[in-house]
């Protein structure tokens, strides 16, 4: 990446911008960072004329942001914080050889890969593992991940694709809820949930079976499959989710599949790599892992999740 030094920051300005913005007193900011207030005001001035900006306007004894300030200053902790991140990353790996940063899925990762991971930890003592959640693609030029975890196509600029497993929802509702439907309420007519990012899950589940619904989008929304889980657990309507998110859910009775009929949705998760980190010894041990996870279920169904070990269901 070619940058212009000019326009590089210097962390130090920024952390006596953020510091001075939070006390909105110079003098309190030069306190709290072993400065004199003189330094202070000359690293905010030096700032201001590094970006051509006013940041603050002097209000009597105080500084307060100014407009322009006040959008900066989000930027800034942002940067603040991801140097601060960087730095104990490098530090938390110490004499490990192996550091390895992968982003997943929030839903995925809390329910599915977290529950495994001690068994990775266990296997490669030598690899400093970090895991972050990401919603959404994001780009590995910007975001310096070793691997991701996706759900969709496999497709993602200047990164490989390697299939996972497909994903089969199943239909659940609480104790109650599911009571109704065995006393003749229908699907149709029953309070559904949807996912933001898959608004025709129902729709599509309508039409596999057959059966057609007055409005299959009707119901609340929600934008994470965990927001879905804790709804449907408090009997807020019935769900579509992916077996394995709620295998423990199951097992206790909190959720109880209506309908004996799985379906294999439209895309699959995938195990995504930088081609620029094809090499990260570290990185291929994880997705070999990762792979050795997943099991074939029944006959006639793609790849699916593997269940738990049974040191991982106990405790």
């Amino acid at each position: 990446m070619n940058m212009q030094r000019r326009l590089v920051p210097d962390i130090s300005t920024l952390q006596t911008f953020e510091c001075a913005a939070r006390h909105g007193n110079f003098t309190r900011a030069a306190e709290e960072l072993s400065l004199t207030q003189s330094a202070v005001s000359r690293q905010i001035r030096d700032l201001e004329a590094q970006t051509g900006l006013r940041l603050f306007e002097r209000v009597r004894q105080r500084v307060v942001l100014s407009e322009t300030g006040e959008r900066f200053l989000p930027e800034v902790r942002e940067l603040l914080a991801r140097a601060e991140r960087m730095m104990i990353g490098a530090m938390a790996a110490g004499q490990r050889r192996q550091p390895l940063r992968v982003a997943t899925l929030p839903t995925f990762g809390t329910r599915w890969l977290i529950p495994r991971l001690g068994a990775f930890a266990a296997s490669a003592p030598d690899v400093a593992l970090t895991i972050e959640s990401r919603g959404q693609p994001f780009s590995f030029d910007e975001d310096n991940f070793d691997l991701a975890i996706h759900y969709g196509q496999p497709s993602w600029p200047g990164a490989v694709a390697t299939f996972l497993c497909s994903e089969v929802v199943v239909p659940v509702a609480a104790p109650f809820l599911a009571a109704r439907l065995q006393r003749g309420q229908t699907l149709e007519d029953s309070p559904r949930l949807h996912l933001t990012t898959r608004p025709k899950l129902w729709q599509d589940w309508f039409d596999r079976e057959g059966e057609g619904a007055r409005d299959a989008y009707n119901g609340i929304r929600f934008d994470q499959f965990s927001m879905i889980i804790s709804a449907a657990v408090a009997g807020m309507g019935l769900a579509l989710l992916p077996s394995y998110l709620i295998e423990d859910e199951i097992a206790r009775g909190a959720l109880i599949p209506v309908s004996d009929r799985a379906m294999a949705t439209e895309y699959s998760y995938y195990i995504v790599q930088p081609e620029r980190k094809r090499t990260s010894k570290a990185a291929e041990l994880f997705q070999d892992w990762l792979l050795g996870q997943v099991t074939r279920r029944e006959p006639g169904m793609e790849k699916g999740l593997s269940e738990p070990a049974a040191q991982d269901r106990e405790g």
